[in-house]
């Protein structure tokens, strides 16, 4: 268990662990991870996948960048060489990361070609071999984020083998993707729509290892579905898509209604005031010389389904890669929203 200031320690991260954000390559980025941020004060928040030998090999360690705003927040690592995944993990660490996560579920080919991701199910005693690793080289937790299996894999036989591996492995808190993964056959994009979900398994797997934190990933649209899944035993409930693409209606009531805290403000829009509360950040960025699109490309379904959505959208899509674009422009795109909005009261 982490001791640095600001750093948050097991029990914290257990209980930002009720409600986290899934790491999804090219949109959870530090950007994002801001926004998300000033939604919830709760929630966990995940990385992008980075892989360990970019780390170690490649010395990319601007790919370990972040505001500390964003705590509690983990770094998803991809490897399978333990080693290799020990000094990334100590990188992590040492960026601040108070959580250490293994990548056992992405199918995309490029990580099947690095020989790790979801192709991993198939080698439980390297996956031991590399948590194992890791824990020996931080203090941070280390986890795991895995599938019920791949392939021709059954799953009710080869996951509860897998979990008792990497729990002697001293793994405590693990997320599992209700799918299968079929390396091939299917595209990423396919992978995480097509094969049948089995959130009655994941369940299983809690009450056959009591002692772990489970949480469960997949398809899941909202609080509601949420609330039922912890409501049926599991620790936690990751929710990717549908956090991404309609950040307020999930990160915006996750306070209240997963953590029983206090909303910020009572009746306060939860997307106006992430709308606010990133004008400084967007100022600081472009002063800085990033470009407003590299930030507002993440806020587009703030408004979703609400009045003035798609304006909002058209004027950042439209306005946000124009030279010396900033947070004048996502302001006046409130303002059209806020008219929209009044209209259709009116």
């Amino acid at each position: 268990m982490s001791t640095e200031p600001g750093k948050p320690g097991v029990c914290a991260l257990d209980r930002a662990a009720r409600l986290s954000v899934a790491p999804m390559m090219d949109w959870t980025d530090r950007h994002c991870r801001v926004l998300h941020r000033i939604l919830s004060r709760e929630a966990l928040l995940y990385t992008e996948m980075v892989t360990a030998p970019a780390l170690v090999r490649g010395g990319a360690l601007h790919l370990l960048e972040h505001d500390p705003v964003e705590h509690p927040a983990a770094l998803q690592l991809g490897g399978s060489e333990p080693a290799e995944l020990a000094r990334a993990a100590r990188l992590g660490e040492e960026a601040g990361y108070g959580e250490i996560n293994l990548n056992v579920g992405c199918p995309s080919d490029r990580v099947q070609s690095g020989a790790f991701g979801a192709v991993l199910m198939k080698q439980p005693g390297l996956v031991a071999d590399c948590v194992a690793a890791m824990r020996g080289a931080v203090g941070s937790e280390v986890t795991v984020k895995c599938r019920i299996g791949v392939d021709d894999q059954e799953p009710r036989d080869i996951l509860p083998a897998f979990l008792e591996q990497i729990r002697a492995a001293g793994i405590r808190r693990v997320t599992i993707h209700a799918r299968k993964a079929w390396l091939q056959g299917l595209s990423p994009k396919q992978n995480r729509d097509v094969p049948p979900l089995d959130y009655d398994l994941v369940i299983a797997m809690k009450a056959a290892f009591p002692d772990l934190h489970v949480s469960i990933n997949g398809g899941i649209e909202d609080l509601q579905s949420a609330e039922g899944f912890l409501a049926r035993g599991l620790d936690g409930v990751m929710i990717g898509r549908a956090a991404y693409h309609r950040p307020a209606d999930i990160l915006g009531e996750a306070d209240a209604r997963i953590f029983g805290a206090a909303p910020v403000m009572e009746g306060e829009d939860p997307a106006e005031r992430a709308v606010i509360g990133m004008l400084p950040y967007i100022e600081a960025h472009v002063s800085a010389g990033g470009r407003l699109a590299q930030v507002t490309r993440h806020m587009l379904g703030l408004f979703a389904q609400r009045p003035g959505a798609r304006e909002w959208r058209r004027i950042l899509s439209e306005g946000a890669h124009r030279p010396g674009a900033g947070p004048d422009l996502v302001a006046s795109a409130l303002g059209a929203v806020r008219e929209a909005g009044a209209r259709s009261a009116a």
